[in-house]
């Protein structure tokens, strides 16, 4: 999770007020971040991801001027039109084809204040961008440089220019191959014949994005006037970062000018700050806070969330989004904010109406058992991820299919899938620890995801026990009687278990195995394939069951 330094000076200043540690302390949560570690002077929040606009003080400080009713309703900022300009050439339309762009004038900024934008910018890059791939933020002193700029993709041998935090001239490949971002961030540009890259009117170089800015365009305390581009793969990601980081900026004190980005006969002025709007039920939002508000009551909610609200009708509202709100996606958001604004701490639990008697549920209880008898018979538990990628869950495990799920923008190719078993990654867990001492019995409790034809995504979810053993004996016997021992525990003897000889490719022909009770299949056991344990980098026979615990 993100972490952002609170310093009671400069929260203080931002407020307009004076506030005390504790004054801050407890007016923060509320925001819904939590308190990481406190100082004398300082606190250090963790906020969620979803949440980019608070990766700044500015950011929080903006939240709570709402909720303390300092200045409430949607923050306005101001757009001057500006003379810079932007020329895109199709050159790097197939590498990475979009970029918007802003400059921000008369601001000053002290060191604290560079590291914290430099902050905010990897966090952005890493909520919005993806780390990069789909928005990347380039940040440059103005004054240094001469507009208007080009955009283009040129060959990596052509142009060499000095990195941020270098003391030569690179090439662009000597860039990938030996600064630390360039290594960091490489596969973002590899295999592409091209690469991108801004320049001034005289071809000073600005920035090579995604990687990294020219040493030309360092921001410094003397800075006073700003270029920022953004560079991407994701039209709507570029404009989302572009918006955070210049709201952030204009609360910091710079004043705000548009670009013109010209490419072929089209031209885009950017930043675009205008409000989205949205619709809100009344009826919807009372509904789902169990609440009885009236529309002006949740309007002020709304107000001291930083919104605006104008009303419909009886029952609708026009609710005005600021331009650093990019989270929305639903109603229930909106809901959300209502809460936030309206205080949770006013929201009073209540009896239910009616007297029921919990019991916890099935599955819980089933998952609970399988982890005690597991332990009973010396197995270890872990817990691992519920993503994981083809490679390791097909390939490895020398089995072929499509994923149920598959990640649409995986923040990293280890993780692209939704598990369909428990096994890849137990044997993925021997291969980790296989420097530890022999024999090594782990198990694993959770849910994997199954076809389930009458759901609304065709998709469902089971729960699933696995346990492998690696030992240089470990064979079909021993995990066939762990199994029945494991069987016993939930009132299953050995008469009422059968077992049916399978061919199946991640196991040895002849040694695996169909469970059954009363004709319905209930696991699969047996002595992992050679292939498999060479494909994981393992040295010895690993045995293995996987248990279908909602099968009973």
């Amino acid at each position: 999770m993100p972490v952002v330094k609170l310093s009671l000076e400069k929260m203080s200043s931002l407020l307009g007020r004076h506030i005390t540690i504790e004054q801050l302390e407890e007016a923060i949560p509320w925001i819904g971040v939590e308190i990481e570690e406190k100082g004398e002077d300082w606190i250090k929040i963790e906020y969620n991801p979803n949440r980019p606009d608070f990766s700044s003080q500015v950011g929080i400080a903006r939240a709570l001027k709402g909720l303390q009713e300092i200045e409430i309703g949607l923050p306005k900022y101001d757009v001057t039109k500006g003379t810079v300009s932007l020329i895109v050439e199709q050159s790097v339309k197939n590498v990475r084809p979009y970029i918007v762009g802003a400059v921000c004038r008369d601001i000053q900024l002290s060191d604290s204040d560079i590291e914290e934008l430099m902050a905010a910018q990897e966090d952005i890059h890493w909520a919005i961008g993806r780390d990069r791939r789909k928005a990347s933020i380039g940040l440059h002193n103005l004054d240094t440089v001469t507009p208007p700029f080009k955009y283009k993709a040129v060959d990596p041998k052509s142009l060499k220019f000095t990195p941020l935090g270098g003391d030569r001239e690179l090439s662009l490949d000597e860039i990938l191959s030996t600064h630390p971002k360039g290594i960091a961030y490489k596969h973002l540009v590899e295999g592409f014949p091209k690469f991108p890259i801004i320049v001034d009117k005289n071809t000073q170089v600005l920035s090579f994005p995604p990687i990294i800015n020219g040493t030309a365009t360092q921001i410094t305390e003397t800075t006073r006037n700003l270029f920022i581009d953004v560079t991407g793969t994701s039209l709507n990601s570029i404009n989302n970062a572009l918006n955070l980081i210049v709201t952030q900026l204009a609360d910091m004190g710079g004043k705000i000018e548009s670009i013109t980005v010209a490419e072929s006969e089209k031209k885009n002025v950017t930043p675009i700050l205008k409000p989205k709007e949205l619709s809100l039920s009344s009826a919807y939002v009372n509904k789902i806070l169990g609440l009885r508000l009236s529309q002006d009551e949740i309007a002020l909610s709304l107000r001291k969330a930083r919104f605006d609200v104008r009303k419909s009708n009886e029952d609708k509202l026009s609710v005005l989004v600021p331009p650093f709100r990019v989270d929305f996606l639903h109603q229930v958001d909106l809901a959300e904010e209502v809460a936030i604004g309206y205080g949770y701490f006013r929201i009073k639990p209540i009896l239910p109406s009616s007297l029921t008697i919990g019991r916890t549920n099935i599955s819980r209880r089933l998952e609970s058992l399988s982890r005690r008898l597991m332990i009973g018979l010396g197995y270890q538990e872990v817990i691992n991820f519920t993503l994981t990628n083809e490679t390791e869950h097909y390939q490895y495990m020398r089995t072929t299919g499509t994923p149920l799920v598959k990640l649409l923008n995986p923040v990293s190719s280890e993780y692209t899938i939704l598990r369909e078993s428990l096994l890849p990654g137990l044997v993925r867990t021997l291969r980790t620890n296989k420097h530890e001492k022999l024999p090594q019995r782990v198990f694993e409790v959770g849910d994997v995801i199954c076809s389930d034809s009458g759901s609304e995504t065709g998709v469902g979810q089971e729960l699933h026990c696995s346990a492998v053993t690696i030992h240089p004996t470990a064979n079909f016997a021993e995990i066939k009687s762990v199994f029945l021992a494991f069987m016993g525990g939930f009132g299953k003897n050995a008469n009422q278990t059968s077992f049916s000889q399978i061919e199946h490719p991640s196991f040895i022909r002849g040694r695996a195995a169909e469970s059954f009770i009363r004709g319905k299949r209930i696991a699969i056991l047996g002595e992992l394939h050679p292939e498999v344990i060479t494909n994981f980098e393992l040295e010895y026979p690993v045995a293995a069951f996987e248990f279908n615990a909602e099968s009973l």
